[in-house]
């Protein structure tokens, strides 16, 4: 059986494909069939480390992105998906999967088109509350599609379109209380709030956050993942602001969290204040309140709606990045901190929509249309 996974530039493409291949060598061995050649074909690899520990060959095909304006760049982004296409025609034909995965992003056009030319089966997986391009062009040839978010299903085919939840690594989604405020370096006894910007941070968060931490510290205690390109900044400003502070101490900066700290920082945190990305599922399988800060819409209409979509449930309230400011996410915080009832049913809502067997659900789905096409 071989199986080749295709995904875009970003982790939010990248995790879920580890996730999926993971429960696809569970199933296999279940089974007791042979073990899946897996292939992960991108115009990056993105981890080396997690396709070798998950015996994932990487297959190289450039991709360019399309932009809806103009611009300069989308000429040499031509030629680079053209390129693309043609490396990825010779590896496909070479290779000869049973299924192909794609799990959207321009990375994942030159293997779907692959793909669709020599008619082999296909499998898409979309993140968003809407289609991007290239999983809205491969919803229409696919065998399979499974989406995160309900309301995504009506925008493909619906007979072959099921709701599955976004796959997470198992690992993320347990939190870690035993040893998390001493490996932290926390108290015990104030709550603690955590700041998800993003791997690459979220300017205009940042600031409101440096803006408000000297009442936030008086309260709470502040897990603030920054950005790398924004930690020293950061954490400078912060010296200042928080130079005659009773509680120094209570703020928690970190360029970036790696997994075990931020397993760490999900098991001793109260409420999280998060962007709209993947890591929305990660905070909705740890069961935690939320504040939602999309990236704003002339950015990522995406992140709009998928907050809005998550907020639905019940488990999050929105704050869309032109209304912040730091009087109203301090209400905000206040406001699901002082209601343990609120919490409560927040908590609930966030695991109902946590879909944690997603990953499981697909690469069923995974086994059961490669070992058909292989036979």
């Amino acid at each position: 059986m071989k199986i080749l996974f295709t995904g875009g530039v970003t982790g939010g493409h990248f995790y879920p494909i580890i996730a999926i291949a993971k429960e696809v060598q569970k199933i296999a061995k279940e089974e007791h069939a042979l073990p899946p050649k897996m292939y992960f074909m991108a115009p990056g690899p993105y981890d080396t480390r997690l396709l070798f520990e998950n015996e994932i060959e990487f297959i190289q095909a450039p991709a360019g992105k399309m932009r809806r304006y103009f611009s300069i760049a989308n000429f040499f982004d031509l030629i680079k998906t053209f390129i693309g296409v043609i490396k990825a025609i010779i590896s496909v034909f070479s290779v000869y999967p049973d299924v192909v995965v794609g799990k959207g992003g321009y990375g994942s056009f030159p293997a779907l088109l692959a793909a669709r030319l020599f008619n082999i089966p296909v499998i898409i997986h979309e993140s968003d509350t809407v289609p991007g391009k290239v999983n809205s062009w491969a919803g229409k040839f696919a065998t399979r599609i499974a989406t995160s978010y309900p309301e995504t299903v009506k925008l493909f085919s619906e007979e072959r379109t099921a709701w599955t939840g976004q796959p997470i690594r198992y690992e993320v989604t347990q939190p870690i209380k035993e040893g998390a405020h001493e490996f932290l370096k926390l108290e015990k006894e104030v709550p603690i709030i955590l700041i998800l910007g993003g791997s690459q941070g979220a300017q205009k968060l940042n600031d409101v956050i440096l803006d408000l931490l000297p009442k936030l510290l008086n309260k709470y205690q502040i897990i603030h993942q920054t950005g790398e390109a924004n930690y020293k900044d950061v954490i400078n400003t912060a010296s200042v602001v928080l130079e005659k502070h009773e509680h120094p101490t209570r703020y928690r900066p970190f360029a970036y969290l790696n997994e075990l700290a931020l397993r760490m920082s999900a098991g001793v945190s109260s409420v999280i204040v998060t962007r709209a990305g993947s890591t929305l599922f990660e905070v909705a399988s740890w069961g935690l309140p939320s504040i939602v800060v999309p990236i704003g819409e002339d950015v990522s209409h995406d992140q709009t709606t998928n907050a809005f979509a998550y907020a639905r449930s019940g488990a999050a309230n929105v704050i869309e990045e032109k209304n912040l400011t730091s009087s109203i996410l301090d209400f905000e915080i206040d406001k699901i901190m002082n209601n343990k009832d609120l919490q409560e049913n927040m908590k609930k809502e966030a695991l109902a929509f946590a879909k944690p067997d997603a990953a499981k659900k697909i690469a069923r789905a995974i086994f059961e249309i490669a070992i058909k096409h292989e036979s």
